[in-house]
């Protein structure tokens, strides 16, 4: 018997590969032999994931979300190059984990770009999670050479701040893109612009308030029309994208230097390679921190179940709320939670994950199908 042990990070606590490691010691003390694949789906965690299926590593440094220096990596292999927001100008690069809904950029994520194009990829994979900011993508095209003027020609910091001053865009100096095949990765589907945008919907979570909201709605809305009338004609139309509010608007950006936006987790499970050691598998674990009703629609554990039919999948979460009758619905046999073996804060105590992850390895082990 052979099982595929295939999660996503416990946001906060472990990596995803620290998580397979934990859950195959658990199978092994009890004698199952297992494959490990860390994923990911777009978040952070994406760059690691494609570093442990056998991409190489690089490290980067740039401005993160506040402009401090930031170290990161990118990983490069078979002609793609994957960058995240999340390691670049992330709410994990913000000073202290002091938000900044108005001044945190996006530059950093483009200067990230700039270091992968050096490999001469003929694939760009943007992974759009976590961002700390909502500037519309100014920062990271900044970087790729886009300029950003007032109506005075002054130009513009780039940053939620600068947006309701924006007058012209200049891309004559831009980097080149046109044989570059850009993948947004993003399991996000607002619209840039509106109640269901980026501002209104994610700029809480960075920090904003309401009157933050509004000035930063408005002024995506006034980087829409300069666009228009600096020779970007499609700008509206591709504000109303599903995915352009990603990453507090760099989904904006990045479709309009012409990426294409897709699923997260269905990209970086093609992306890995999982479809191709179902066949030696006789069951697969999954899971991620938390694991509810959303999990169904679209998340990384539901879309790689059903990658997985007709083999079994179990979850494993450091929380779950989804009811035992919807299990089957989302793909699952089974759902093991951190939360029913301990009252403890996983999320806030890595050893206890480990330890759990490894209890919780054995006790899969003794599933009928496995244990014989």
């Amino acid at each position: 018997m052979r099982v595929l042990v295939a999660p996503d990070k416990f946001k906060g606590s472990l990596t995803a590969a620290e998580v397979a490691d934990r859950l195959a010691d658990g199978l092994a003390e009890a004698g199952i032999d297992s494959l490990r694949m860390p994923m990911a789906d777009g978040g952070d965690g994406s760059v690691d994931a494609a570093v442990a299926a056998g991409f190489t590593p690089h490290p980067v440094t740039v401005a993160g979300a506040s402009g401090t220096p930031t170290y990161a990596r990118i990983a490069v292999g078979d002609g793609t190059a994957v960058v995240e927001v999340a390691s670049t100008c992330g709410l994990a690069t913000l000073p202290n984990g002091r938000k900044l809904p108005l001044d945190a950029s996006s530059l950093g994520v483009g200067q990230a770009i700039s270091q992968a194009l050096r490999h001469r990829p003929q694939r760009l994979v943007l992974a759009l999670g976590g961002s700390a900011c909502t500037d519309g993508g100014m920062g990271m095209l900044t970087a790729l050479g886009f300029t950003f003027a007032d109506a005075s020609g002054q130009r513009l910091r780039a940053c939620g701040r600068s947006l309701a001053r924006v007058h012209t865009v200049d891309s004559s100096r831009a980097v080149r893109l046109s044989e570059v095949d850009i993948v947004v990765a993003s399991d996000v589907t607002n619209p840039l612009l509106g109640p269901d945008g980026a501002a209104a919907v994610y700029g809480p979570q960075k920090g904003a308030t309401e009157s933050d909201v509004r000035f930063l709605d408005d002024g995506l809305g006034n980087l829409v029309r300069a666009f228009v009338r600096s020779g970007y004609p499609d700008a509206a139309a591709v504000a109303v994208a599903p995915g352009a509010g990603s990453a507090g608007g760099i989904g904006f950006a990045a479709l309009l230097l012409g990426g294409t936006m897709v699923s997260g987790a269905e990209f970086f499970l093609e992306l890995l390679g999982f479809d191709r050691h179902l066949p030696d598998v006789d069951l697969v674990i999954t899971g991620e921190g938390s694991i509810d009703e959303q999990t169904a629609h679209g998340k990384l554990p539901a879309v790689l179940a059903g990658r997985a039919y007709p083999t079994p999948v179990v979850a494993v979460a450091g929380r779950n709320s989804l009811p035992r009758d919807h299990w089957h619905r989302a793909g699952f046999t089974a759902v093991y939670s951190l939360g029913d073996y301990t009252d403890s804060n996983t999320a806030e105590d890595p050893d206890l994950t480990s330890r759990l992850l490894t209890r919780i390895g054995r006790e899969i082990a003794c599933i009928p199908a496995l244990s014989g």
